[in-house]
Formats: C-alpha cells, structure tokens, sequence
C-alpha cells in the first residue's frame, strides 16, 4: 500500500497525492452485501440544517461490514480486498465453508486465499477474531468491541491499532490509539493486526473538487459571518469575534465536552494524551 504523486501537468495535479490502490483485487462489490445509502445533507427529520458545509457528492452504496464475527469455528476464504468509498480502511470478501459471503475490517498484510477464524482457542495470526481473554499480552489488535456480541466499536480507521497491555481479573487493559489506556471485558472480541490503508494520512486531495466529490462544501469561517448567524459574527473591520465558539455557542480550542461522572470513567485507567502545540 502506497501513495501516488501525479506530474504537475494542471492546478489541481500538482500538490494531488492520492492511494495507488495496488492491493484492490475487485473492481464491483458483491451485490448481496449492498444497500442503499440516503444522504441527509447535513439536515434532521424536520428539514432544519443542523450539520453546516454538507451536500452532493458521489452517489454510493452502503457495504454491509460483519463487525460481530460470530460465525465461530468455521473457516473463511478471503476472496477479494475491495476498496469501501464509506470507510477510510479497505475491506475483504470472504466466503465461509458452508457458502456465506461477508465483507470484514481487512488487516494489514491480508491477501486473497488466506484462511481466516474466529471464537475460541483460535491462533492468534493475522485476521483471526478471539476473546481478549485468549490474546497474548503486547500482541496489536483491532475492531475491538466494548461490550460482548455487541460487533466492533472501537479502532476501526486505516492503520489505526490498539494493544493488550495487561489483564486484571474479569478485564483486559487495552491501550488505544488516542493514548488512552481503558479496561474492556475480556469476553469481548477483538481480531489480530492494524487496519489497512495505513498511508491514509499521507493522502492529499490536491483541490477542492475532490472535497465536492465526497460531499464536503467549502466552509465559511464564523468570524466573517453576521452576529445572527454565529456567536463570533459581526463587528467593524476585521474583528476577532471573541473567544472561538461553536456555531451552536460552545466553548472551542480546548474545551472539555465529556460529562464529568460518566458512567464508564470507571474503566478508564489513563486518559489520551493532549497534543503537542
């Protein structure tokens, strides 16, 4: 998995660094596991925008990801790796012996052939789903679920990897992507490897027909906007706007938004590290 630079020939090819999609095997997605993908464009059931700068874009249809894995015990071929136009990692066709087809989270170093597994006293290689209580501590995990047969809730996103730090009892101590470091129950799941696409962030759209493209418009800062439509609109000149604020009037740059005394603080051994300024 690599990223392609383009020679400079136009305006919008010469900063454009996008994924070479070398490892795509399939160009059409499996028709069974495809369902239809309405687009809100960013308003609620009443019709009122409660979500600015969304629109358009391509239309697409929705991949229906196995994130249970609970067909225990039964071994899947991996068919094709296929690209997911509603996820930033790629996905894997696999077929179980009894003839199912499903798409899953693909892994980093997957390929087509492989076997993959997933329940108990299952190895811990590449692709295969167990219990936290069967992963080898310090081993690099994904698509971990927070509670059991919940499906996978938590690192999810190209390249992203948590790892199993310790056990305490009826928990295991996952340290996350974020830094984070929380207990999970060791009767949830969670499959052996990082995510896919890992070069995700090196990926440069090069112009902003690329951001219409996946429904993004442009986005109007809140300083240059009237006082009715934003808390830091209005004034004479170029006005600061006071201290950043939300669109809705919360607090930004910094701002705490997490419930003080939630419930699941409990679990929560070290919080994710601030970023470096």
């Amino acid at each position: 998995m690599a990223v392609r630079k383009f020679k400079p020939t136009t305006p919008g090819q010469r900063n454009k660094m996008i994924s070479s999609f070398s490892e795509i095997t399939a160009k059409k997605p499996e028709k069974s596991l495809l369902e239809p993908l309405k687009k809100s464009g960013g308003r609620n059931k009443s019709g009122k925008m409660t979500l600015p700068h969304r629109g358009g874009g391509h239309k697409r249809r929705y991949r229906v990801v196995d994130f249970k894995r609970n067909k225990d015990g039964m071994k899947a071929t991996v068919k094709t790796i296929e690209y997911d136009p509603n996820r930033s990692a790629r996905i894997a066709l696999v077929q179980y012996e009894d003839g199912e087809k499903r798409y899953i989270l693909a892994p980093n170093g997957i390929h087509v052939d492989q076997e993959v597994l997933s329940g108990k006293g299952v190895p811990p290689e590449v692709g295969n789903t167990l219990f936290l209580s069967e992963i080898p501590l310090g081993t690099i995990v994904h698509n971990i679920e927070m509670h059991p047969n919940q499906g996978a809730m938590l690192v999810r996103s190209a390249g992203a990897f948590a790892q199993v730090v310790s056990r305490e009892g009826k928990y295991a101590v996952v340290k996350l992507p974020s830094g984070e470091v929380r207990r999970i129950l060791t009767t949830c799941k969670a499959t052996i490897g990082s995510v896919s696409n890992a070069d995700h962030t090196l990926e440069i759209s090069g112009k902003a027909g690329r951001s219409r493209w996946q429904g993004r418009r442009p986005r109007v800062r809140g300083v240059v906007m009237n006082p009715v439509d934003h808390p830091m609109g209005g004034g004479e000149g170029r006005a600061s706007g006071g201290h950043p604020r939300s669109k809705k009037g919360l607090l930004a740059k910094g701002y705490k938004t997490r419930k003080p005394n939630k419930a699941s603080d409990k679990y929560i051994i070290e919080r994710r590290k601030k970023r470096k300024k």
